[in-house]
């Protein structure tokens, strides 16, 4: 293989794809990062055997062939040469190595075989559709916080991506839960998404499909197949195993008769919320919400550092409550809102809290209360 490119070209295909490479690996080749060069494009590609991205860029190539390299030191390499600097690769000799020219910069890398790198197959896929990368961004930014890092619970360890009818249509949802809260965001189902099989896609799959969401107007591919999704980003591919298990029946946790009704300022009440936790400990988060006649009162009593409380015009339509949560739940849950006001639909003390911009709004978070 002998290639030219551009240093600019270089390096953000190969910021890309080397975020897919672990640090530390016992398999050697899942080290390195796979270049084919063929007619007049270099394809690069890296993978962790779960989740594998691919990107094409173009180049002068005076000899096709594929060799594969460290991702996080060729990465290394590249970044640290000069801006407009056109890249050399050579892996023409008998010496096992690539050698990367640069002006007067020389580099010799150690090399596997292509015929090493895995090839994470994605087998016939039965639903395609298209969406802007502004709504997949919606999608899987509102739900992602709420994802369960508890490996045990590995069927948490994603977000649900599925098809239901609704009010004579079909909707496209994401949910995700970790126990103590749950979002649900939704919005109308694209033409080829129908009748999908309900998809867990897996947390560090999601994180870089929201780092590839950067253009909002442009259109992401999604291709489902057996046990795989694959999202196409012009000349990225990122292809990634679904987590082969049964999400929970998440709908019989989202209360349906809380009828007291508590609206809030949205940022002057996150304020309020973070300001009085910064006494809690790290331990019990607890913050305690006391509301009564228009008024909301938070508190945090921590017997190590001493207590903390503020009081908040708010509009309430019930009898008094005083309901505990998690200040850190309850902060990312207002963080991922939109409109200047927030909605809670509440019922007791001991009752979980329905959350929204307004009633009908196409997010929906639920948060467990907590004893405080």
């Amino acid at each position: 293989m002998k290639v030219t490119l551009e240093r600019a070209a270089l390096l953000r295909s190969l910021g890309h794809v080397h975020r897919v490479v672990e640090r530390r690996n016992t398999i050697p080749i899942l080290s390195n990062v796979l270049l084919k060069a063929v007619d007049g494009q270099v394809r690069l590609r890296a993978t962790d055997l779960d989740l594998e991205m691919t990107e094409s860029l173009a180049a002068d190539v005076a000899q096709a062939g594929g060799v594969t390299v460290p991702a996080h030191t060729f990465y290394e390499i590249v970044r640290k040469l000069p801006d407009g600097a056109q890249i050399m690769l050579d892996a023409t000799g008998e010496t096992g190595q690539l050698v990367l020219r640069a002006g007067r910069s020389r580099f010799n890398l150690q090399t596997l075989p292509e015929s090493d790198f895995p090839d994470l197959n994605a087998g016939a896929m039965t639903h395609n559709f298209v969406l802007s990368a502004a709504d997949l961004k919606s999608l899987f930014e509102q739900s992602q916080f709420a994802i369960s890092k508890e490996e045990t619970r590995y069927y948490l360890n994603g977000i649900y991506l599925h098809t239901l009818a609704q009010d004579g249509g079909v909707v496209l949802r994401a949910v995700a839960t970790d126990g103590h809260r749950l979002a649900r965001i939704e919005m109308a189902a694209p033409k080829g998404s129908e009748g999908m099989s309900g998809i867990i896609v897996p947390r560090k799959a999601v994180s870089e499909v929201l780092k590839l969401c950067d253009n909002g107007e442009a259109e992401v591919a999604i291709e489902i197949g057996t046990g795989k999704v694959r999202f196409t980003f012009g000349e990225v591919v990122l292809t990634t195993k679904l987590i082969d298990g049964t999400f929970p029946d998440y709908a019989r946790v989202i209360p349906t008769s809380n009828a007291r009704r508590l609206t809030v300022d949205r940022q002057p009440f996150a304020a309020a919320v973070d300001r009085v936790s910064t006494i809690s400990s790290e331990r019990g988060r607890g913050v305690k919400i006391a509301i009564a006649d228009n008024k909301l009162n938070l508190s945090v009593n921590n017997p190590d550092s001493g207590s903390a409380s503020e009081e908040l015009e708010v509009d309430f339509d019930s009898t008094p409550l005083e309901i505990g949560f998690n200040a850190s739940y309850l902060m990312d849950i207002i963080g991922q809102m939109q409109g200047d006001t927030a909605l809670f639909k509440l019922n007791d003390t001991g009752s979980a809290a329905v959350i929204q911009d307004r009633d009908g709004a196409a997010a929906l978070y639920v948060l467990m209360p907590m004893r405080v």
